[in-house]
């Protein structure tokens, strides 16, 4: 199986499971509290955040922009839509502090001018949504880059990701098995898609998260999952559309202990005595010790 270095971490069979923490848009506008999120993800033990950047008038129809929609930066969609898009100053910023700490960061950008912006900072990869995943433009202008690529599958079936595999090839390729649910049922997960994802196209697989709890993200650890990407905030109950889907600092914290502790399990599959067993063997094994 193949291994991708995303910064100074090889990924893939045989490496630790990389954590990634989603800021995306819960930053709410606010890059003092997304510099507190980063710290969120420090403490925590992830070894990077993840941004969004979009071109609002070029994502987003005139008419989605024009709904109404009541938010503390106006009265319609296209009023959030704006207020929470960073732009030069804030990202340097964020630049600037994630490179005092121990952690890289890298984002998603939904069209290419936004992939051209961001590449400024030179992340040490790009992410593809899954809502971009048939947009196979995007897909080329980002590959052009020349930078690994973490690429989402969720809402959509085989052909479609066999194409966008096809557009961006399979060299320093990532998949993310997802549902894009926010927040996600878990009987609509389907972790054990981690394996068909990786026997059909031979690259490694990791799992994007929408559920509200930690035993699904462990889990799909333990199916061989070699990146969990969740979403961080500090308070679910957060304004903002995917504050509900995502993880407090004690979830976050907890996710990235428990993954550890699952690794730590797992062992290397050789039968055999562990050494804390042997006085239990001479104390309780009577015949053929």
């Amino acid at each position: 199986m193949a291994e991708v270095r995303l910064g100074e971490r090889l990924v893939g069979d045989g490496h630790p499971c990389f954590v990634l923490a989603e800021i995306g848009i819960n930053h709410n506008g606010d890059v003092e509290f997304a510099k507190k999120l980063v710290d969120v993800a420090c403490l925590a033990g992830c070894e990077a955040v993840k941004f969004q950047k979009r071109t609002i008038d070029v994502v987003y129809t005139p008419e989605e922009l024009a709904k109404p929609r009541e938010s503390p930066f106006g009265e319609t969609n296209g009023d959030l839509k704006r207020g929470l898009e960073f732009g030069q100053a804030e990202y340097s910023r964020i630049d600037e502090y994630c490179r005092s700490k121990p952690i890289i960061w890298a984002a998603s950008g939904w069209d290419e001018a936004s992939v051209d912006f961001i590449d400024q900072f030179h992340p040490p990869f790009y992410k593809i949504a899954s809502a971009s995943l048939t947009d196979e433009a995007l897909l080329r202008h980002t590959r052009a880059k020349g930078r690994p690529v973490i690429l989402s599958t969720g809402m959509s079936r085989t052909e479609q990701i066999d194409h966008a595999v096809d557009v961006l090839g399979t060299d320093d390729l990532i998949l993310l098995h997802c549902c894009s649910t926010y927040p996600a049922n878990y009987v609509e997960l389907n972790l054990r898609a981690i394996i068909t994802l990786r026997e059909r196209y031979g690259v490694p697989v990791g799992y994007s998260g929408h559920e509200t709890g930690l035993p699904s993200s462990v889990a799909a650890a333990a199916l061989g999952a070699c990146i969990v990407e969740r979403h961080i905030t500090t308070d679910r109950a957060m304004w903002g559309s995917d504050h509900a889907a995502s993880l407090e600092p004690n979830g976050i914290i907890r996710l990235v202990r428990d993954i550890r502790l699952v690794e730590a399990a797992l062992g290397d599959g050789e039968i055999g005595m562990a050494p804390s067993e042997v006085p239990v063997l001479e104390k309780l094994r009577r015949v053929g010790r």
